[in-house]
């Protein structure tokens, strides 16, 4: 039998107890197909190792894969895209880095299974990039990360600009949750609703998404 506790300390301590794939898949059933759409994005507030966020990312990826295999750039471009739709938060610094590694190995598994060796270093650093700013060491009570000196979280919302050029614009945790404890209105909606979209912290030039490992990685 499949335990879904890592300690009893841990379970004391955090209240870590891990969800089992049967629920959660059960759980996302519920709101499927938001689990298919390429962009649309899920944040965990206590992702654990990923249970959720790696089956969200699957569902994701079978999508682009049905749609996009044929051409590789269109693959490229549109799995970074599933892939920074993808947010978690947790209080514990070896759920976070095995989250982000889970997510990765998803990714990588099935890119390298349909190019093989015309796989591109480039795409995987942009891939870990993202889940480095996507999946975040911190509170989301105290809206803080915690690790060393805690500062505001703060998430990078990242979009598809013209063809293969990506905007990323961050935000902070606190501001997101406060317009959505008093207001109705989604946030970044694409569906045709009035949407409320707040003002960005910091906004970046559009870069090529094969460009933002290198680009960003060394100012992580």
């Amino acid at each position: 039998m499949k335990s879904y506790v890592k300690s009893k300390h841990r379970v004391s301590r955090y209240g870590e107890v891990l969800t089992g794939k049967e629920i959660v898949n059960a759980m996302l059933d519920l709101v499927k197909q938001e689990t298919e759409r390429i962009d649309s994005r899920f944040l965990e507030p206590a992702c654990g190792t990923g249970n959720f966020l790696a089956e969200v990312l699957l569902r994701k990826l079978a999508v682009v894969e049905n749609r996009y295999k044929k051409c590789q750039l269109e693959y490229e471009r549109y799995a970074v895209l599933a892939v920074s739709s993808i947010y978690g938060i947790d209080l514990l610094e070896d759920n976070v880095q095995e989250c982000r590694q889970r997510l990765f190995d998803i990714f990588d598994a099935a890119y390298t299974r349909l190019y093989k060796s015309n796989t591109k270093d480039d795409c995987r650093s942009t891939v870990r990039f993202i889940l480095e700013r996507n999946i975040i060491h911190g509170d989301a009570l105290s809206l803080q990360t915690v690790a060393g000196n805690p500062k505001p979280i703060i998430f990078s919302e990242w979009s598809l600009a013209n063809g293969s050029m990506m905007k990323r614009r961050d935000f902070t945790f606190q501001e997101l949750l406060s317009h959505a404890s008093i207001k109705e209105t989604p946030l970044f909606s694409d569906l045709g609703e009035e949407a409320f979209i707040p003002l960005p912290a910091k906004e970046y030039p559009i870069i090529h998404f094969l460009e933002i490992g290198r680009t960003y990685g060394r100012h992580l």
